[in-house]
């Protein structure tokens, strides 16, 4: 794991640089009791994401938690991650609000998170208040550099798509199953890549509902595919398979991630009363 970076005076006067400072929040006990003895999962349990409109349905599927490499070469990622005294309404706020500056995505995962930027035009539909919440980042991109899992900084473009544009049925998409959604098309390349040079595709989907004390975010990463039209497509050239460490790396990646969220977030939210600039 990298280790943090010492924050500029201006981003040690922010209220909120206090959380870049708080250790590693513990992982959810499900994930540490996998983690203890963290193996690959059975490709026959995995999500496809052809199949996304089953995580829909009530209850949870054999792939909730688990990472693996797939027979097509894609890779899987998923888990489920419990968010107490959370809402929707604050997962929505969240997405909008932390690619405003570095500082905002750095507190997410401070030892491998590095930077974020939005291009002007999506910075303004972000920031202009008649915007409806979702719409702060559902059809725009977030441009952020991170250590993935893999030891080595990445450009990553994460571009986020409406539930519909990702494909999923609108006729299901609704509580008590799906109350708010971030989902994208990303493409991850070295930060010393050219912006031409195909990067790494992932798509993914972070499918929020409600529980008895908050929230369950249910994440999948789908990597070597992208929705093109509302549809899967397998990216990856033929033959080409993504390594099982990788995956593995993604899937610790996440677990952190995810917890470090779900501890900050509803202070965050209260102390930031919900407001994005």
């Amino acid at each position: 794991m990298s280790e943090r970076k010492e924050l500029t005076p201006e981003e040690k006067a922010k209220p909120y640089a206090k959380y870049y400072y708080l250790p590693s929040a513990p992982p959810a006990a499900h994930h540490a009791e996998m983690m203890a003895d963290l193996k690959p999962l059975d490709p026959a349990k995995a999500d496809l994401i052809q199949n996304v409109n089953d995580l829909l349905s009530p209850g949870y599927t054999q792939g909730e938690n688990g990472y693996c490499v797939l027979p097509d070469g894609s890779g899987y990622v998923a888990l489920r991650h419990p968010m107490p005294g959370a809402t929707p309404e604050m997962i929505d706020w969240w997405f909008a609000w932390h690619a405003l500056e570095d500082l905002r995505y750095k507190i997410w995962y401070p030892e491998m998170h590095i930077a974020a930027r939005l291009d002007p035009e999506d910075r303004a539909k972000v920031l202009d208040p008649a915007r409806p919440m979702p719409l702060k980042f559902q059809g725009l991109t977030h441009h952020v550099v991170e250590d993935i899992g893999g030891g080595v900084l990445n450009a990553v473009d994460i571009s986020f798509l409406t539930p519909e544009d990702f494909g999923f049925d609108m006729d299901r998409f609704r509580p008590p199953y799906a109350e708010a959604l971030a989902a994208a098309n990303v493409v991850a390349r070295g930060v010393d890549e050219s912006q031409d040079a195909p990067g790494l595709p992932v798509a993914f989907v972070h499918l929020v509902r409600r529980t008895d004390d908050g929230i369950e975010v249910r994440n999948r990463f789908w990597v070597g595919y992208h929705i093109v039209d509302k549809k899967p497509v397998l990216k990856l050239p033929p033959g080409v398979a993504i390594p099982e460490e990788a995956v593995r790396g993604l899937f610790l990646h996440d677990v952190q991630e995810f917890a470090n969220l779900a501890r900050m977030l509803p202070e965050l939210y209260r102390e930031m009363e919900g407001k994005i600039a």
